[in-house]
């Protein structure tokens, strides 16, 4: 009896330490990971700080204490960000003798490019040459502004009309680029009343990408416009309300000459991925891998130009859900299979991202230059924004599920029982990494709790992150992970949605159907890092890798020229696209 009774205590006892020792990511794991990489002192981990670098070693440290083998340069994937603007010391204004002040009297734009010019200046009211359907409005008509400065009023002449027609021809840089079209040899913005009456100057803030002018660039007081304006017996107010009353362009030549000097230094710091890999225990898919990922940068302190919704606000923008909920899971994640190693089929490579808040640079960087073959890359997972729960919905959503024939089949094995809802969406693009990988051909699953009213302010706090209910994602990600690694064959590509991001905004009448290069590593032109399957650019032979140059012979430099060269198309005009393929130019011809 004693010994029965010895047996079953035994039996029970092995019962409970393996139910208690299952493995599982426990809350307690991922509130330490959070708590550090959101703490005050990493100062909102914005890249190419100190504090920056102190997340990544922490995170590798941790991939390295998980088992991980690092990849790169012993775990690290470095690349450079644009990380501020500052002046040079040839800024410079002189008209009739007088010297004016830089950031009293005007500004450099931050993408100017560095040049001086000594010319007349023109004055070309919104800087328009619009034929587009009903819409026709030309400020350069009969006016010669090659080699010539020319002057031209922000915003459009229909400044209380929310559904503008002007408004795709408005932005700066689509006027900049009209401009370079007709030779200006520079741009001298000037914020009309209409728009502002404070006339404030453009900050010098940082765009987050290389992508200059062309020209020099400055943004004058009003004050200073006048005094260019005085010979011609206008003001800028004047000459405001003239072209919006009239509704009719109002252009003239000035009998002044401009000696004027733009130069912005970009600052360029190095950044890095973090990147390490679990080896798999099956030899005939050793060539086949897993991505485990997620973005660990945050905004730093705020302030202009970062992408805080609070701008006006220096403070430290901590991002616990946005974006350490997401590293811990990995972090935890890479544990969690390197317990299970004997299990695992294929190779598993867990990459924490850097700059994915300056435009998802760090996992473009890591397609561009990747570790393994890009080939062998069979399904990426991506986890951003994993920490907050909706109480009215209680759901993760999980997008990317049309991108495999077999994803939502996948999900729904492990579905049940959860304490939250799964959400499915079909979609590949959106606005976190995993739009890089599935641009690559390679299928997604993205994970998000949703956004909240603390993203991207100071708010978005450590205490506020529900680490209960992120275990439990955790726990279900792992199993989807596991279950994809069973298949005996890997998951079958195909494409779910647009491979380039959403217009938010103003809309265009037209789309190549390509996923631009938006960071502007490529100086020859726009670089397509995407086709989209059945659009206009992969009906004309347009190819992932090519770098358009020019559309109906007109340069295309950078994305915001392709951009504006498009907002100038029409539904089923027939283009000529040309392109560098090979070290070669080609012409193609699409049908909008």
């Amino acid at each position: 009896m004693k010994t029965q009774f010895l047996c079953l205590f035994f039996i029970l006892l092995n019962a409970s330490v393996f139910s208690q020792d299952t493995g599982a990511i426990t809350a307690s794991e991922l509130k330490k990971h959070v708590e550090f990489l959101a703490s005050d002192s990493l100062k909102g981990r914005k890249p190419g700080t100190p504090e920056a670098a102190v997340a990544a070693r922490y995170i590798l440290q941790e991939f390295l204490s998980g088992g991980l083998t690092p990849l790169c340069d012993n775990g690290f994937q470095y690349f450079g960000v644009i990380t501020d603007v500052r002046l040079g010391g040839e800024n410079i204004v002189y008209l009739r003798g007088a010297e004016y002040g830089v950031m009293k009297d005007y500004v450099p734009l931050a993408f100017t490019s560095n040049a001086k010019v000594f010319a007349p200046v023109v004055f070309v009211g919104y800087g328009f040459d619009i034929e587009q359907d009903s819409l026709r409005w030309n400020d350069y008509e009969g006016m010669d502004v090659a080699g010539k400065w020319v002057m031209i009023f922000r915003a459009d002449p229909e400044p209380d009309n929310p559904d503008s027609r002007f408004i795709p021809y408005s932005d700066i840089r689509s006027k900049i680029l009209t401009a370079k079209d007709k030779q200006a040899a520079g741009v001298l913005l000037v914020t009309p009343g209409s728009m502002e009456k404070d006339d404030r100057l453009i900050p010098l803030v940082v765009e987050n990408n290389e992508v200059t002018a062309g020209i020099p660039v400055i943004h004058l007081k009003r004050s200073l416009a006048d005094s260019l304006l005085l010979s011609a017996g206008v003001t800028a107010d004047s000459l405001d309300a003239l072209i919006i009353h009239g509704k009719q362009p109002k252009s003239m030549l000035l009998t002044d000459s401009l000696l004027a000097s733009a130069e912005v230094i970009q600052q360029k710091q190095m950044t890095t991925n973090v990147v390490a890999m679990l080896e798999g225990t099956n030899p005939a898919l050793k060539d086949q891998y897993l991505v485990i990922g997620a973005h660990y940068d945050h905004l730093g302190l705020g302030g202009p130009g970062s992408n805080s919704r609070m701008p006006d606000t220096t403070a430290v923008h901590n991002g616990a859900d946005d974006n350490a909920s997401g590293t811990a899971m990995v972090i935890e994640l890479a544990k969690a299979l390197s317990r299970k190693r004997a299990l695992l089929e294929r190779p598993v490579i867990f990459a924490a991202f850097s700059a994915e808040e300056m435009g998802l640079l760090g996992s473009r960087y890591f397609i561009d230059h990747p570790p393994v073959p890009l080939s062998g890359i069979r399904t990426m997972f991506n986890f951003d924004m994993v920490g907050r729960f909706d109480a009215d919905k209680n759901a993760v959503s999980v997008s990317g599920t049309g991108t495999s024939q077999e994803s939502d089949s996948l999900l729904r094995i492990h579905e049940k029982d959860l304490p939250f809802q799964v959400t499915h969406a079909p979609d590949g693009y959106g606005p976190s990494d995993h739009a890089a990988f599935y641009a690559a051909n390679i299928p997604v699953f993205y994970f998000n709790t949703g956004v909240h009213t603390d993203y991207h302010t100071p708010f978005d706090d450590t205490e506020k992150v529900d680490f209960g209910n992120a275990a439990k994602v955790a726990g279900f990600a792992e199993s989807v992970i596991m279950e994809v690694d069973r298949l005996g064959q890997p998951l079958t590509f195909r494409e779910s949605g647009s491979k380039a991001a959403p217009r938010t905004g103003r809309k265009l009448k037209v789309t190549l159907g390509i996923m631009p290069d938006f960071a502007g590593t490529e100086k020859r032109g726009l670089r397509i890092d995407g086709v989209t399957k059945d659009g206009p650019a992969y009906r004309g032979g347009l190819q992932k890798g090519d770098v358009i140059v020019s559309i109906n012979g007109l340069k295309v430099g950078n994305i915001y020229e392709y951009m504006s060269r498009l907002s100038r198309l029409k539904h089923g005009q027939t283009i000529s696209v040309e392109v560098i393929r090979d070290e070669k130019n080609t012409v193609l011809l699409v049908q909008l």
